[in-house]
């Protein structure tokens, strides 16, 4: 079975294509290197034995990805391309939008073209906004998101609903993500952003390798324990491993629109995650209290349980496995 990933070699993808070639996948991957490094593809084929069909472009290019199917006969989409970071999202929302949105629009019409309508789509959390209930589940009202990069997922969930109810031959399965942290146990690839990392863990891990001074906590006023955010971490593994579980359940089933969260139920503190990275890596982290962030939100934590019963998929790795994963990372590659 072939399927196409976008941004194949970013954080998600690269781990997600790691799990897809170990489990028989032929995989075609895009990327343009905006957030991704050219070297993840010859680590993934150290991990794995086996190479990526690579093309080079940006997914807007409605040129190129024709050129890949025509090219390939595919049989499934993953989309992971597009921008997340919440902070910068704030301060480049066009961009965010053209990269996040059109982007998909492109992909869709070009999927609807070449007869391939299976599709697994990278959505977030986001687009719950503030809920007001925990643990999250995928029944919450949607909407009301606080930054544009939460709102350029919940207007490609609407594409994309509205898409299926057009066509209903259609097999979408749409991801909410909590928050991905952690690396392959190889060391090999990880999380490793171009410049000043935007996400905690990444940051917390160029902090201890001495790279940065010390870490920002952005507001210790929030409603919650330590009055820093709290968010539901998984583990970057646990996350790749569910989309091979989406693909089962797209290449089982003749139409259908699915949505799943992705997490683990519980959440961490900015704080928690520091003191248990500390903890396991034998480190110290300095940090200090900075103004909250524009778009951010008290507390954001799933429920998984719908994933459980219908994907069969639960997560495995505990916190300190991804504190663990995520310096040996940046260790074997600073």
């Amino acid at each position: 079975m072939k399927v196409f990933v976008t941004g194949c070699c970013g954080y998600i993808g690269s781990h997600t294509c790691v799990e897809l070639l170990e489990h028989g996948y032929e995989v075609i991957g895009l990327d343009n290197f905006s957030n991704s490094k050219r070297d993840v593809l010859d680590k993934i084929k150290e991990i794995t034995g086996k190479e990526i069909k690579f093309y080079e472009g940006d997914m807007i290019n409605k040129e190129l990805l024709e050129k890949i199917f025509s090219e390939n006969e595919i049989n499934s989409v993953i989309d992971f391309a597009a921008f997340k970071s919440v902070g910068d999202s704030v301060s480049k929302p066009i961009e965010y939008y053209i990269n996040n949105v059109s982007t998909v629009l492109v992909l869709i019409s070009v999927m609807k073209k070449f007869n391939v309508k299976s599709l697994i789509f990278s959505s977030s959390a986001t687009v719950y906004g503030e809920p007001k209930t925990f643990p999250i589940t995928e029944e919450a009202l949607i909407g009301g998101t606080t930054n544009p990069y939460g709102t350029s997922k919940l207007f490609v969930e609407k594409i994309l609903n509205d898409l299926y109810n057009s066509d209903n031959e259609w097999k979408i399965c749409i991801f909410r993500y909590f928050n991905p942290i952690g690396a392959h146990k190889s060391g090999l690839i990880g999380e490793n952003p171009n410049g000043i990392p935007a996400n905690l863990m990444p940051y917390i891990c160029k902090v201890a390798n001495q790279e940065l001074e010390c870490l920002n906590v952005f507001g210790n006023d929030y409603d919650t324990p330590d009055g820093t955010g709290v968010r539901d971490y998984i583990h970057i593994m646990d996350l790749a491993k569910a989309h091979v579980n989406g693909l089962n359940k797209l290449d089982n089933c003749s139409k259908g629109l699915f949505i799943y969260n992705l997490g683990t139920g519980k959440g961490y503190s900015v704080l928690e995650i520091v003191k248990t990275f500390e903890k396991v890596n034998n480190v110290k982290i300095p940090y200090k209290i900075a103004p909250r962030r524009s778009g951010d939100i008290a507390t954001c934590y799933a429920s998984a349980d719908k994933a459980l019963k219908e994907l069969n998929w639960k997560t495995e790795f505990t916190l300190e496995d991804m504190c663990k994963d995520a310096y040996n990372f940046i260790q074997k590659n600073s």
